[in-house]
């Protein structure tokens, strides 16, 4: 909702006057030639001037404007960023029952943490009482083989035979699903076999399906999770969470939408009090696998037509991608180079060669291409990807974007680099696994170097963070924090050497965020002729000791001009 603003009135039509000014205590502009001012004036949705209030009045002249103190206390930063998340799966485990390894903290309620197989095994059968209705599905999203031990079909159906239960892993890549689950969405063995790489990753026996095995239960399952009612709750407990955390702008690459999917993203995400932009990504993998590179073009272009650039508060990016290399980090399925300590291996999400024919495919259509990328092994194909691209058609100004980033060498780090491509990294993959996976899986020297953000930073590679919602929290100050501080869940710091300033740990919540989209020029810092997206912070982040900067209070936003106030 909008405020009622505290103004003083300047010029003869000063009640109908085009521009306010707004000073603050402070106002972070995220401009290199212009990085702080004290006020700012704003017409419509756009930003006229940062300066200082006796500079930004000069500037106007006898032009009427209005004098707004509402923030004359208070630190305004551009609008903060979530340069990738995923509103369905955000949306669907706000909407469950969580079980995580660490407390979750959404709208209206803390769920807190397990952190063993007992308590694990002990909340999900508190889970299942809980539930009157005998048929209904128990649905619960966080649980963790690592922190919770192994779950099987026998365990669940221990629990309750007689009512279907859905585990969804912590990393959203894998369920676990009991034999009433099964029967119930008449799946049996023989439909899941021969169905080449989807079907060895899957195990019946424990009623397992992960990476591609996935769309092998999907079409069946999903209807039951994301019901019309789970998705419309998630969905609005999404917005709740993203404005309390300053969020104005959001993107969700490898976006596959259903036309029942975006009439309910346009009554939610695109309502009028919804206060910031929903971008979108068309996904390469999905696309191809049903239409092949024949028919892909044509079904890129008809994806970005439901939303295209320019066309409100939901759009598609224009001309850009998402591909898949490896598998997730949170289930430990990433590609290693020198494989796992408990002698597990990772997993393709679109294998190598394939890969390369879709990158190409898209690269020589002149898209830009985001990859999800975990592994450094997977890094390393990604990489002999881009070069070979780059080596056989340059292209100026490609922003390629590695995702996510978990895992690499400072080799790697230097061809990033050589090959101009920029980094999306999230940041909250040492603070919340680095401690276990430096006991299995890694080991310490690579858990602790995940994200290596002070070796891309002082390369001078743009750099950008995501919340990758629902695997990190969708709180971009919270993520810039995990940045510069890299402290643990359990309280150590995870490779001090790869932390980074706050100053650019802010950047990559804004305007660094903003470049990986190239929206640089409408979003991302506070200059003239930008869109007037603001977030308003209580205390200069600046100021406060870094290992505070995720406690400042966020007193709300400023979207599109208008002042939207925590409440």
């Amino acid at each position: 909702m909008c405020v009622n603003p505290v103004v003083e009135h300047f010029g003869s039509t000063a009640r109908a006057a085009p521009v306010v000014i707004y000073p603050a205590k402070k106002i972070v502009t995220m401009e290199r030639a212009n990085p702080e001012a004290t006020a700012v004036a704003i017409s419509g949705k756009q930003i006229v001037l940062a300066a200082s209030l006796e500079e930004v009045k000069q500037f106007l002249g006898d032009k009427p404007y209005l004098v707004d103190h509402t923030f004359a206390a208070k630190v305004i930063m551009p609008g903060f960023i979530d340069q990738h998340l995923h509103p369905l799966l955000g949306a669907l485990t706000l909407a469950v029952e969580v079980i995580a390894p660490e407390d979750w903290i959404v709208p209206g309620r803390i769920w807190k943490k397990a952190s063993n197989r007992q308590q694990y095994l002990g909340r999900l059968k508190d889970a299942n009482a809980g539930l009157v209705d005998p048929k209904e599905w128990l649905f619960t999203w966080g649980y963790h083989h690592y922190f919770h031990g192994p779950l099987e079909r026998k365990t669940l159906d221990s629990i309750s035979a007689t009512r279907p239960i859905a585990v969804w892993h912590r990393s959203c890549h894998e369920f676990y699903l009991n034999t009433f689950a099964l029967n119930t969405l008449g799946i049996s063995e023989d439909s899941i076999r021969g169905k080449g790489k989807w079907s060895e990753q899957t195990d019946w026996a424990k009623g397992h399906f992960y990476e591609g095995g996935l769309n092998l239960i999907m079409a069946q399952l999903l209807p039951k999770l994301a019901t019309p009612e789970r998705f419309s709750f998630g969905l609005k407990q999404m917005v709740k969470m993203l404005h309390q955390n300053g969020v104005t702008a959001f993107n969700e690459p490898g976006a596959l939408v259903t036309p029942q999917t975006f009439k309910l993203y346009q009554e939610i995400l695109g309502a009028e009090d919804t206060p910031f932009y929903s971008f979108f990504i068309a996904d390469g993998r999905g696309i191809v696998d049903k239409y092949g590179l024949e028919g892909a073009l044509a079904e890129t272009e008809k994806t970005i037509a439901l939303a295209p650039p320019g066309s409100g508060k939901l759009q598609f990016f224009e001309k850009q991608i998402k591909l898949f290399a490896d598998g997730a980090i949170v289930s430990q399925l990433m590609q290693m180079k020198d494989g796992y300590t408990d002698g597990h291996h990772g997993e393709w999400m679109i294998p190598p060669e394939e890969l390369a024919r879709r990158a190409t495919f898209y690269w020589n259509a002149g898209y830009q291409i985001h990859t999800h990328v975990n592994g450094d092994e997977g890094l390393e194909v990604v990489l002999n990807i881009l070069e070979k691209l780059m080596r056989d058609s340059p292209r100026p100004d490609a922003r390629s974007v590695i995702v996510h980033f978990a895992n690499s060498t400072e080799e790697q780090v230097a061809r990033i680099a050589r090959l101009g491509a920029i980094v999306s990294a999230n940041p909250y993959y040492p603070v919340g696994f680095a401690d276990k996976y430096s006991e299995v899986g890694l080991g310490p020297e690579r858990a602790n170097s995940m994200v290596r953000s002070a070796s891309v930073v002082n390369r001078g590679i743009p750099y950008s963070f995501h919340s990758d919602l629902p695997m990190g929290p969708a709180a971009p100050l919270y993520l810039a924090w995990c940045g510069i501080n890299r402290i643990t869940n359990e309280g150590h710091v995870a490779g001090p050497e790869q932390r980074i300033s706050v100053d650019a740990g802010l950047r990559a919540i804004t305007i660094e965020a903003a470049y990986s989209w190239q929206r640089e020029n409408t979003l991302g810092s506070i200059a003239p002729g930008k869109i007037a997206n603001f977030t308003i912070l209580e205390q200069d982040p600046y100021a406060v000791a870094p290992e505070r900067l995720k406690d400042i209070p966020i007193w709300g936003t400023v979207f599109e001009g208008r002042l939207f106030p925590i409440i």
